[in-house]
């Protein structure tokens, strides 16, 4: 008997059935194959939410929740954030190795000019409401990028699909700046293809009278690592939306539109203006111990500990708070700073807290950063967004590369009534 197989014996039957194991993962269709007899449809998994099910083979991301490792194409995230480019590890996580100067300089060249687009946009995103949400309304832009590129629909030819690749690149900073512009009644601001990627973002969102904006170097650099700590996280909410959509071939702005809708949700890229709220309603150290009494009592969430993946310190939150000292340098410091950096403290001394693996994550500071940046918390999950797309494209490209892949569709266990007879109007009784 191999070493490498899973032998199961099913006690209804008596029989025994012996399940290839391959890279720590059985087929769950191999399971299909333990019936009762020959009329029963076999055997299934149960897996809301996939926490034990694997839906892809992927090489892009690494992560190791349990000793705070992530990784992009076997690069640690620590190494890329200092000494690498948001652009540059665009192009490591799409073709699997870092960039020669030459391919950099071609890349962000291509990217670069492509960061405009049709003015048609701008007449459909004034006609939002004064106060739309950004995120709703950059949803909504995206989706109708489809309607200006009908060819990205060909999405079986991959010249095609890295133009759309390159494409969305360069327009998320715009649509999302334009949207930013649209909630204070300014007008927009086009791109300057003089700028870098996130040089030009914060020249789209906070340019005024001056000739040309010159971006902090401290707030381009802590924007450029936030979007490189963003580009990708495994199979998450937002990635598993964008490859079930684009399983069913349709274009990427289509599917990247719901994969931002996943995104938003406050429980996904929402998460770090709950942190936010959290700090604001503490409001001083000295209420911070009362705070987590109320927590440890069920009466509160602490939110920005603890992850679905990591079950020690989030990596990226490590680099995260070290940026933040580096923008509070050129805006001064956020005086929620020093709650967090106090409940931080004290949480991860308290055995409630550390016992249950409730460590910062990513969302814990980056809202403190956003915020010090001068954003409204409706831009946290749109700027999330615009680092997240990197990810979102590069598995969506390897999703349809994936000769195992089909249209998603997951079974489900059926609970409802058994076939019944139409009853007439006159003849039903309330059911209450």
């Amino acid at each position: 008997m191999p070493s490498d197989s899973l032998t199961i014996n099913d006690n209804r039957t008596g029989k025994s059935y012996e399940i290839p194991i391959e890279h720590g993962t059985i087929r769950t269709m191999d399971l299909r194959q333990i019936k009762l007899d020959a009329n029963d449809f076999g055997l299934m998994g149960y897996d809301p939410a996939f926490t034990n099910t694997a839906s892809t083979k992927s090489s892009v991301t690494y992560i190791d929740g349990d000793k705070g490792i992530l990784q992009y194409r076997g690069y640690p995230i620590e190494q890329l954030a200092q000494k690498s480019t948001f652009l540059e590890v665009a192009y490591l996580i799409f073709f699997g190795e870092l960039p020669t100067r030459d391919q950099l300089d071609s890349w962000v060249h291509d990217i670069t000019y492509h960061t405009y687009v049709h003015e048609n946009i701008k007449d459909l995103m004034h006609a939002f409401r004064y106060d739309a949400h950004p995120m709703g309304m950059f949803i909504s832009t995206l989706a109708a990028l489809s309607t200006f590129y009908p060819e990205a629909r060909n999405v079986d030819d991959r010249a095609v699909r890295l133009y759309q690749i390159k494409r969305l690149i360069a327009k998320v900073p715009t649509i999302a700046a334009f949207s930013y512009r649209h909630n204070l009644g300014l007008p927009y601001v086009y791109p300057d293809n003089n700028l870098s990627y996130a040089g030009n973002f914060l020249s789209m969102m906070f340019k005024m009278a001056e000739a040309r904006y010159t971006p902090k170097p401290a707030l381009e650099r802590a924007l450029d690592v936030l979007f490189i700590l963003h580009a990708d996280h495994e199979q998450n909410c937002s990635t598993n939306a964008m490859r079930s959509i684009g399983s069913s071939r349709v274009d990427p702005y289509s599917a990247m539109s719901g994969a931002v809708a996943a995104l938003f949700g406050p429980l996904h890229g929402g998460a770090n203006e709950a942190v936010l709220k959290m700090l604001m309603e503490i409001g001083d150290k000295k209420h911070i111990p009362d705070f987590l009494k109320r927590v440890e009592s069920g009466q509160g969430r602490l939110m920005g500990f603890g992850h679905r993946v990591y079950k020690n310190y989030d990596p990226r939150a490590k680099i995260i708070k070290q940026v933040a000292d580096e923008v509070f340098e050129v805006t001064g410091r956020n005086p929620l700073l020093d709650v967090a950096l106090e409940l931080e403290r004290i949480a991860l001394e308290d055995e409630y807290f550390v016992s249950r693996k409730l460590y910062p994550n990513v969302d814990f500071y980056s809202g403190i950063i956003y915020q010090a940046m001068g954003l409204p918390v409706t831009m946290f999950p749109v700027i999330f967004a615009i680092g997240r797309t990197v990810g979102w494209l590069a598995q969506w490209e390897e999703m349809i590369t994936d000769q195992e892949q089909r249209i998603a569709r997951p079974r489900q266990i059926y609970l409802g009534a058994d076939k019944r007879d139409f009853v007439p109007m006159k003849d039903r009784k309330n059911s209450g």
